[in-house]
């Protein structure tokens, strides 16, 4: 339905219109998951880097996260990004440098979103809905790294730790990169939501901070020499 039918639809009250071409908006819906997961579901094992669009690339996170995709495809996994600019293209390109699987989750935006180019061509995937796009990073992903980044990186971080802390999903390691920067969070999290018993002592555990491209290894390694690697069916 167009803006100007919707405009007139709700001036007129014509409820019954309105709500049957939102029905209709399912099989949209539908046709992104059964795309993600026909795609996603060959690719292998990955780990998601998350971070700003804004970062340019003479940016230290920008280098910064190119080395630790680069480190982590030496290790055998693939990298999955959110497909734009600024970390996502760092962590793409870092993949594509170290000849390892490349994946960009692109999401249809009026400003900032647009592919980068270190994508694999057959592993570019584009999105109309948040949500659906979420559900592939988590269900695909063996680890998260969170780089510096805005509202859209809190989202997928706090995301990710609400569904490992539920046990809608299974564990994996989650990685904030970079002290100084996330320094603050935590520390809010532990004098605010420990203290006043809004999160449990052990959800502290859930995350870890790394400083540099061997610390982020080293966390992956630690983690999958205890545990099997698996999707988040």
């Amino acid at each position: 339905m167009s803006a100007d039918k919707i405009k007139k639809a709700f001036k007129e009250k014509n409820w019954n219109e309105i709500k049957t071409e939102d029905s209709w908006h399912i099989f949209k819906v539908m046709s992104e998951f059964v795309m993600g997961f026909e795609k996603m579901g060959k690719i292998g094992p990955c780990v998601t880097i998350f971070g700003s669009a804004r970062t340019e690339p003479d940016d230290q996170n920008y280098k910064l996260a190119e080395e630790i995709a680069f480190k982590i495809t030496e290790k055998g996994y693939g990298v999955i990004t959110g497909g734009g600019p600024g970390i996502m293209e760092a962590g793409n390109k870092g993949a594509s440098r170290g000849r390892g699987k490349s994946v960009g989750l692109n999401i249809d935006l009026p400003f900032e979103q647009h592919n980068n180019p270190y994508i694999d061509e057959d592993k570019n995937l584009n999105f109309d809905y948040f949500f659906v796009r979420k559900v592939m990073f988590v269900k695909y992903s063996q680890g998260f790294v969170v780089m510096p980044g805005g509202f859209g990186t809190l989202d997928e971080l706090f995301e990710a730790l609400t569904l490992i802390q539920t046990k809608k999903i299974g564990r994996f390691p989650i990685i904030l990169v970079g002290k100084d920067y996330w320094c603050g969070l935590i520390d809010w999290i532990k004098d605010v939501l420990l203290k006043e018993k809004n999160v449990s002592p052990e959800d502290m555990d859930l995350i870890k901070v790394a400083e540099n491209p061997d610390e982020v290894v080293t966390i992956l390694d630690d983690f999958y020499s205890r545990n099997i690697i698996s999707p988040n069916f």
